[in-house]
């Protein structure tokens, strides 16, 4: 078939447009280099967010807002503006019209995706969604696994963890402390009466030739298990009667552990400001490492190298852990770690919080900020409901004091007058029991050194006097309580004593040589001690009942340590293990006394570093031990002949080898005689009929002899 005429026409424009391209490329072969970025073959930089809300697609654009408001936070997305893709993407089901609940999420780099795991995990998105973050790539390898059937894995073998409450079975009711002296660390009973015995010494070790603690150690705080720093490696604890290993905590360079009340969390801290994960949080029954956080918070002023970084506090019931920051206390939840409902407790201008030890509420005081009063805050936790405010004018500094039960609270307020030249004090007394939670004042013209409530009990002590340097200071006793006189009712009439909620002075201690308060954890006997190189060592015991007063010394006595039963007390002249023992060498040790003032045991060393008693949990209420010191006397002669059967015991573990080399002295005496018997004929044949043993062969005389032991003359007129 012929070409048509338009054919020809295109053939022919295709050759003119040939002939004047003739010349113009190039003969050189043409090798393209095109400048493409990186190809990525993998993707760590994404991860998918699981357990999202499933919605139509009329609220399709509303929950991407919030997811990609939720996961920018995290870091930066890896966007494209040129293509609009937004570096997130959540699928949708169209033939369910709903949203498939979950998205894909792509970082600018693999940390941020890291963080993002982490930061996002089992969060609460709403009140019936909690996230949950999987890597992208973790999700391509299970797409790989091969489905087969499921074998159930054999369950580890049980292994029975060491009774942490055998100590408690003592049947003759002792206390335990531990020692750290020299490279020794020292596990010791002490009942308050003899010499304390040891229990373990970390023979088992030694034996191992590995060393059980390489810092300090301290108990947690029911006294279940004992926590050694072992700064190379980290923490290791110890439980049950033979002190086995119960959980090792990876957290090198530690130098101190922080115990949650109710033993289920511990806090490492290894004091270095360059580390971000500085600060580390471990659940003891499992040994996960639940968060970590740098040593100052964010925005905290911490260019000033003195100031310590604010440090973490647990709830009473291990609910919440918290620590102050700018402006504002961070509350997080355990074991999640979270912040408490994603936001942080403003408090503008906070300098110093505390928990109460009985109840989730927090106690915070804040200065004088631009037009706004000092001001001490009770908050309850978590509906953060503000319980009592108290303003205060013209404050320098405040201290928090709680009572060990939580029923009063104390704030020692420094304030100044209007010139700043002149301090003065008062007690700021809170009754957190009482409807309203009132408040109440006590002035104290003379400047305020301490102040320490009885253990659960009413009263409190301070140390005063009018120039704080002063070596001659006063001791007061105040009591919350007040007892009073009231009329009966009924018909015998008569007078009824009551206590009522009235601050009331009790006594004062004039001329103390004393700068710290130590009250017996059973209450009642207070210790007044005068602690430091320039002080005097001087101890005072003082039964605030019976008004008796017992003054002994230990020199240089730099700590004071009470057992928790308050039976005995423990006064150390101790050095810090970094160094610095050649002021101490000459004086380091401890004394036991009995809370009554008497000694019971002293020790020296070269080097001391660490004496810290058993904590012991309180199961007893006030009703229960108040019934007990009623009835004391019916307990009495039991005690008593408990005491006499330990006596007994000790005198004969203490003369054990005396009385085995009596026993053995008098068999060989016995042996000795029956064979003298044996021989007495032989003897007699010897002696010609002579019978040694015959009394008419022998002349008795009695001599009498008198001695004068003492004279005495006197002149009757």
């Amino acid at each position: 078939m012929a070409p048509n005429e338009e054919q020809v026409e295109k053939v022919d424009d295709l050759e003119a447009e040939a002939a004047e391209l003739d010349g113009y490329f190039s003969d050189t072969p043409l090798e393209p280099c095109p400048n493409y970025p990186p190809l990525r073959d993998t993707f760590e930089n994404a991860v998918i967010i699981l357990n999202l809300p499933k919605v139509p697609e009329a609220k399709y654009e509303k929950l991407g807002k919030v997811v990609m408001k939720l996961v920018s936070r995290i870091g930066t997305l890896a966007s494209n503006a040129d293509t609009g893709y937004t570096g997130m993407h959540m699928s949708f089901n169209k033939e369910k019209d709903q949203t498939c609940g979950f998205a894909f999420v792509e970082y600018e780099t693999v940390e941020e995706a890291k963080k993002a795991v982490e930061v996002l995990k089992d969060y609460k998105f709403d009140k019936n969604h909690f996230l949950s973050v999987v890597p992208y790539t973790r999700v391509c390898h299970l797409k790989d696994v091969e489905e087969t059937e499921f074998v159930e894995p054999k369950p580890a073998p049980f292994v029975e963890k060491p009774n942490a409450t055998a100590w408690l079975e003592d049947p003759n009711q002792r206390d335990e402390f531990v020692l750290r002296h020299g490279r020794e660390t020292i596990v010791m009973w002490s009942d308050g009466k003899n010499d304390p015995v040891v229990d373990y010494d970390g023979s088992r070790e030694k034996e191992a030739g590995v060393a059980w603690c390489e810092y300090y150690c301290h108990w947690s705080p029911k006294g279940s298990y004992l926590a050694t720093l072992v700064p190379s490696k980290g923490v290791i604890l110890w439980s049950g009667k033979t002190y086995e290993k119960t959980g090792r905590f990876p957290a090198p360079g530690v130098e101190f552990v922080l115990f949650s009340p109710q033993e289920n969390y511990i806090l490492t801290n290894n004091n270095r400001r360059d580390d971000p994960n500085a600060i580390k949080i471990f659940s003891i029954q499992t040994g996960e490492l639940l968060r970590t956080f740098p040593l100052y918070p964010k925005d905290f002023d911490s260019k000033d190298g003195n100031m310590p970084p604010p440090p973490f506090q647990w709830s009473h019931d291990d609910a919440y852990l918290a620590r102050m920051g700018k402006d504002l206390i961070s509350i997080f939840e355990t074991p999640s770690m979270k912040l408490l409902d994603r936001r942080s407790l403003a408090a503008d201008g906070i300098h110093e919080f505390q928990w109460s030890p009985k109840a989730n509420v927090l106690a915070y005081w804040a200065p004088e900020f631009n037009n706004s009063p000092a001001h001490v805050d009770l908050i309850e936790i978590p509906s953060r409901k503000k319980l009592r405010q108290k303003n205060l004018f013209n404050v320098t500094k405040c201290s928090i004091v709680w009572q060990s039960s939580g029923e009063y609270l104390g704030v020692k307020v420094t304030r100044h007058t209007k010139s700043k030249k002149t301090l003065y004090n008062n007690i700021e007394l809170f009754r957190l029991n009482e409807p309203g939670v009132p408040v109440e004042m006590l002035d104290i013209k003379d400047a305020v050194m301490a102040l320490n409530f009885e253990p659960r009990g009413h009263r409190f002590a301070m140390i005063h006097a009018e120039n704080p340097s002063s070596t001659k200071v006063n001791v007061s006793f105040y009591s919350m309580k007040k007892r009073v006189e009231t009329n009966a009712k009924g018909k015998k009439g008569g007078k009824v004593v009551q206590e009522v909620s009235e601050l009331n002075k009790v006594e004062t201690l004039e001329g103390k040589q004393c700068n710290c308060i130590f009250w017996s954890p059973a209450g009642q006997t207070i210790l007044m001690a005068s602690l430091g190189e320039a002080s005097s060592g001087t101890l005072e015991f003082y039964d605030v009942d019976t008004k008796t007063l017992v003054v002994k010394e230990h020199y240089r006595a730099n700590q004071v340590v009470w057992d928790p039963s308050g039976r005995s007390v423990a006064t150390l002249v101790s050095q810090p293990i970094g160094g610095g023992h050649f002021k101490y060498a000459m004086d380091n040790g401890f004394i036991l006394w009995s809370f009554q003032g008497k000694q019971l045991y002293q020790q020296s060393y070269e080097t001391f570093y660490q004496l810290q008693w058993r904590p012991r949990e309180q199961l007893l209420s006030k009703t229960e031990i108040a019934k007990v010191r009623k009835n004391l006397k019916k307990y009495e002669k039991q005690f008593d002949m408990q005491d006499k059967e330990q006596q007994r015991a000790l005198k004969l573990e203490e003369t054990k080898g005396k009385r085995a080399e009596r026993t053995k002295y008098r068999s060989l005496l016995s042996r000795l005689r029956a064979i003298r018997s044996r021989e007495h004929e032989a003897r007699m044949a010897l002696l010609d009929g002579y019978d040694e043993n015959d009394d008419s062969n022998y002349v008795t005389r009695e001599i009498t002899v008198e001695t004068i032991l003492s004279s005495k003359e006197e002149t009757v007129m």
